[in-house]
């Protein structure tokens, strides 16, 4: 089982910045992919950017030159620097790890949200 924690949400003005962290625990690959995904009321949940254990990222185009993700040389947590935020970023922000032992794993934490006020 793999716990993950997110911390780093709140409020902030349009244009603002947030830094959102992702810390996993439990027992995982060392080859996987972490990233954060969004679901903003009434919507559904959509791919924000991912990290793959080897460096590759991809990100959705709204936030392309805009946020950034990036992870810690253990690969074990997620980061993602949000700037030049837009109220169309209010959502909630979930940490989402995937990997492979034997079987394919994929895990999510709570979430923690993030408003921008315009």
């Amino acid at each position: 089982q793999v716990q993950l924690v997110e911390s780093g949400g709140g409020l902030v003005q349009a244009g603002g910045s947030l830094r959102l962290s992702c810390a996993a625990s439990g027992i995982m690959s060392s080859r996987n992919v972490m990233g954060w995904y969004r679901q903003a009321p009434g919507k559904q949940r959509e791919l924000v950017a991912t990290s793959l254990s080897d460096g590759t990222t991809n990100y959705a185009d709204s936030v392309k030159d805009r946020f950034t993700i990036s992870r810690d040389n253990a690969k074990t947590s997620v980061y993602l620097q949000m700037n030049s935020l837009k109220p169309e970023d209010t959502a909630v922000y979930y940490c989402n790890v995937q990997f492979v032992i034997l079987a394919r794993y994929n895990y999510w934490g709570q979430g923690t949200q993030v408003t921008v006020s315009s």
